[in-house]
């Protein structure tokens, strides 16, 4: 329900640009793009939750992949095809066209799409009881009646002497917010992704000025060779995916060590491929391989960094995705500025300069997450749940009532 809603939060946000954009001036705009930011903010998390609910340990990595990086495909299909939709209908068709698109995934993950194996209908018993045997998440979600929540949020029942009933049930316990917070290994894992959003920022806001700018591509081609990247991102992601599903399992290795060994790779290898860019001059066709490479490998991060959440804790993972993807976001207010900032005349040497503060920043993190990263699971994912007592939901207390 709240990726759903946020996704829709989104799209209409998408679909109002063009409308906010001609009649409601810079500000209203503003405004605009700040809600369409509030509907997004979930959806990470909110997908962090479902993978909790919905994958096996053993089958994390490729199931996250698979989940994650359709990111990429969105990112290559919105690159590619925005240029061509500018070149022959204008800025308002690419709007127009992916807010349609949102509407109809809407209707799809409305009726396709349920929270747990235990609300879905469709697969089958044995499936169902395998999945929530190995998914590795114990909180259990709990459904409190209207009328039992209103009762309570307005406490009726000390005003009216009612005594409702209410079944032995386990209530979720508190988050447990200072030991997260106070986490080494979630502290470790946000300066990695940190460094993941810088990169992956620097590429989403900055290539295509590049590529326009000192490269002098057309928009179709600057549309068509910023896309390019993701495509290969995409085919990372999901060859990485299996190959950490077969390292964990059939063969044994440390998922911690597993889980290093991709997040290095998708730090080297961006920053090898930024660099490398940036040394080749003004040859398109090597510029264009070197990113498309290099931060191809970024792909490496989806299963790994993307689902240590899950590994840290199963039953708060949105919690802490929301606070890893939440400072991470930071990357982006800061990427677009100091770009502007170092490159007045967008020149290459101004761009070189860009680059190699990604590099930094890409392997310094990195070298946090060597240091105090992990994939065990931490002590207080388990926490003692709160039973309430029974009560009857018909019986009055006279004596309160004659009072």
């Amino acid at each position: 329900t709240v990726l759903g809603f946020g996704m829709l939060t989104s799209t209409l946000a998408t679909l109002a640009t063009p409308i906010v954009a001609r009649t409601g001036g810079a500000i209203a705009l503003i405004i605009l793009r700040f809600v369409l930011g509030l509907g997004q903010g979930p959806l990470y998390p909110s997908l962090n939750v479902l993978l909790a609910h919905w994958a096996p340990t053993h089958e994390r990595g490729r199931l996250g992949a698979i989940v994650f990086a359709g990111a990429q495909i969105g990112n290559v299909v919105s690159m590619a095809l925005s240029g061509f939709l500018i070149s022959y209908g204008g800025w308002t068709t690419v709007f127009y066209t992916f807010g349609f698109l949102g509407l109809a995934w809407a209707v799809l993950w409305k009726f396709l799409v349920y929270s747990t194996p235990s609300q879905n209908p469709v697969i089958s018993n044995a499936e169902k009881q395998y999945i929530l045997q190995t998914a590795g998440r114990s909180k259990q979600e709990v459904s409190v009646g209207t009328l039992t929540f209103f009762v309570d949020f307005f406490n009726l029942e000390k005003a009216s002497g009612l005594l409702i009933y209410r079944p032995l049930v386990q209530d979720l316990p508190p988050t447990p917010w200072r030991s997260i917070l106070t986490s080494v290994p979630l502290w470790g894992l946000i300066i990695a992704q940190i460094g993941h959003d810088w990169g992956l920022f620097t590429i989403v806001t900055d290539l295509p000025k590049y590529m326009k700018s000192v490269m002098h591509f057309s928009i179709t081609q600057n549309g068509l060779l910023s896309a390019a990247p993701y495509i290969v991102m995409w085919i990372v992601a999901i060859i990485s995916g299996w190959i950490v599903d077969w390292l964990v399992g059939p063969r044994g290795v440390n998922i911690t060590i597993v889980r290093k060994i991709f997040v290095t790779i998708a730090s080297i290898g961006p920053a090898i491929g930024i660099i490398s860019a940036s040394y080749a001059g003004c040859d398109k066709v090597l510029v264009s391989l070197f990113f498309a490479s290099g931060m191809g490998l970024m792909g490496a991060f989806v299963p790994s960094l993307k689902v240590n959440a899950l590994d840290l804790s199963p039953n708060y993972a949105g919690t802490l995705m929301a606070l890893v993807g939440g400072i991470g976001a930071i990357s982006g207010m800061l990427t677009p500025s100091l770009v502007g900032f170092l490159t007045p005349n967008s020149t290459m040497l101004e761009w070189r300069l860009v680059f190699w503060i990604s590099v930094i920043v890409l392997m310094s993190t990195n070298v946090v997450y060597l240091i105090f990263g992990s994939a065990k699971v931490q002590p207080w994912n388990e926490q003692s749940p709160v039973v309430e007592s029974k009560k009857n939901v018909d019986s009055v207390d006279k004596s309160t009532l004659a009072t």
